[in-house]
């Protein structure tokens, strides 16, 4: 791995979890419920709370935005959720989520203070240089909102425009290495991201999971034992790799000075929301395995 590429991962993987508590906090699932979303799992907020920038998408959009995800497990949530709530309204309740899980995260006197302001100020400079995705994608659909005034809240626009960035040229990464959504997960599983059972909540059957697994043995990247071959691995390097060069525009921008007072300014808050135990040990994106 380059030093760019190196940079470009660790600024993901610090930034992730900033973003990610959208998804797990208490706070989110209240503003959920003031919504009418139910709550009893987190799959109808998540829907509605990372969709909402793509307007009153349909189904086949958030498939093809969120990729991984089983056609017959977005269309439980999509688009029911816009009738739920319109989303312009989930939009303006994720903000109040993220501020009030922020506070209880962090406390009032950090995210007004000054080390908030200057994290915000570098990650929004990051930000704004992300180069435009596929049409249809989270990140232009994130860049597109306005930004809001608060310096937490700016930061946390910002690690969500800088993730979504990723994730859409991650997406055209495994396009270009022939990996389906299904396959994707696959072999994500075979080199270890995470345990099979994990992507489960993906919602591909046992006939789908298998028949994909098939494909990839048949390709010569996957053992009879669902782990990567030698060629799986390095296939999966090469999609990792590709995707770190499609973040790394942001990151260039921003300059190696910029990047690394960010990730001083962000150590702390990134061990306080590990620390936190919001966020699940084991994760789909292979935080911590690649």
């Amino acid at each position: 791995m380059t030093g760019e590429a190196a940079r470009v991962r660790q600024m993901w993987h610090l930034l992730e979890p900033l973003h990610a508590v959208l998804y797990y906090a208490p706070a989110a699932f209240e503003e959920a419920a003031a919504l009418g979303y139910g709550t009893e799992e987190r799959w109808a907020s998540y829907f509605a709370w990372r969709a909402a920038p793509l307007g009153a998408a349909g189904t086949d959009e958030v498939v093809r935005a969120f990729h991984s995800f089983a056609p017959a497990a977005v269309a439980q949530y999509v688009p029911a959720s816009w009738e739920t709530a319109p989303p312009e309204a989930v939009l303006a309740a994720r903000l109040r989520a993220v501020d009030r899980a922020y506070r209880a995260l962090f406390g009032d006197r950090r995210v007004e203070g000054a080390g908030f302001a200057e994290a915000a100020s570098l990650a929004r400079r990051a930000a704004e240089a992300a180069t435009p995705g596929a049409l249809g994608g989270l990140g232009p659909a994130n860049s597109a909102l306005p930004w809001p005034d608060a310096p937490h809240l700016a930061l946390w626009h910002a690690a969500t425009v800088l993730r979504e960035h990723r994730g859409d040229g991650h997406i055209a990464a495994l396009g270009a290495a022939g990996l389906d959504p299904v396959e994707s997960l696959v072999s994500f599983a075979g080199v270890g991201a995470a345990r099979p059972e994990v992507f489960a909540s993906r919602g591909w059957s046992e006939q789908e999971w298998g028949a994909a697994r098939r494909r990839l043995q048949e390709r010569g990247l996957l053992a009879a034992d669902g782990t990567a071959t030698e060629a799986g691995r390095e296939l999966r390097a090469k999609v990792e790799l590709r995707t770190d060069e499609e973040a790394a525009a942001p990151w260039r921008a921003l300059g190696e000075e910029g990047c690394v007072r960010l990730a001083e300014l962000l150590g702390q808050p990134w061990l306080d929301t590990i620390g936190s135990g919001l966020l699940p040990g084991e994760n789909t994106l292979g935080i911590g395995k690649v």
